[in-house]
């Protein structure tokens, strides 16, 4: 079971002109970007074991970032980064692990070899997911990304114990959710494309996903600010 859901106080952006927070001082910080998919990954997963108290937020404005944060804390200067033990360590789908072995907390993945051999190969395929849907955009959409939410639509029928990827909730959701949830945003409003049309368990699956409070915590992002930032970064169109 996840834990409760608790209203956080969520502290504003650290800008260019922010002090640094102490570093290694015995606090445990996950530096982040409120409206980043990729540290969206690390926060789900820090709400969802229950460590909010354990885990404190550092956000940062990464359009006027600290010149502090690379030159000091992260040298790769992108967020997620995660300063426990007297290290940094940064990649959002390591922090996942990171985070569920090293801390208190429901386990995000399972014990069965079978769902684990699973959950291994989605684990593989989410940057070829990403990378499809992405290259979309600069061409056909819809006519070129299909075939990567046919897939998540397949892997969603594998078990039949849950309307997550392994059945139950786990690491495997967090690490895709952040993403379709912008690629369902974008496609709707620029290629007026569902694409939960004719995927059943893609739609359980969202809907599912929206229940959950680890998540919907994190769930920051505007989509108009979203379309446009997309338009301008991820298609031919201006």
């Amino acid at each position: 079971m996840a834990s409760p859901a608790m209203v956080e106080h969520l502290p504003p952006p650290l800008n260019s002109s922010a002090e640094q927070p102490p570093l290694f001082d015995g606090t445990t910080k996950l530096y982040t970007c409120y409206t980043c998919p990729f540290a969206q990954r690390a926060w789900i997963t820090r709400n969802y074991k229950g460590l909010q108290d354990k885990i404190k937020l550092v956000p940062l404005n990464l359009q006027d970032r600290p010149a502090w944060y690379k030159e000091k804390v992260y040298p790769v200067n992108k967020v997620p980064a995660l300063e426990h033990n007297g290290k940094i360590t940064g990649e959002s789908l390591d922090l996942i692990k990171y985070v569920d072995s090293n801390f208190e907390g429901p386990s995000l993945f399972p014990d069965d070899p079978e769902k684990r051999k699973f959950g291994g190969e989605l684990w593989s395929y989410v940057d070829e997911f990403m990378k499809i849907v992405f290259t979309s955009f600069k061409g056909e959409g819809p006519k070129e990304c299909g075939s990567a939410f046919d897939h998540l639509e397949s892997a969603l029928g594998k078990f039949g114990d849950g309307p997550f990827f392994l059945g139950q909730f786990s690491g495997v959701d967090i690490a895709y959710i952040p993403f379709v949830e912008r690629f369902q945003i974008f496609l709707s409003e620029v290629w007026k494309y569902d694409i939960t049309a004719g995927r059943p368990k893609l739609a359980a699956w969202i809907e599912e996903m929206n229940k959950i409070d680890a998540y919907k915590q994190t769930k920051k992002t505007d989509p108009k600010e979203l379309v446009e930032y997309y338009k301008m970064h991820f298609t031919a169109q201006q």
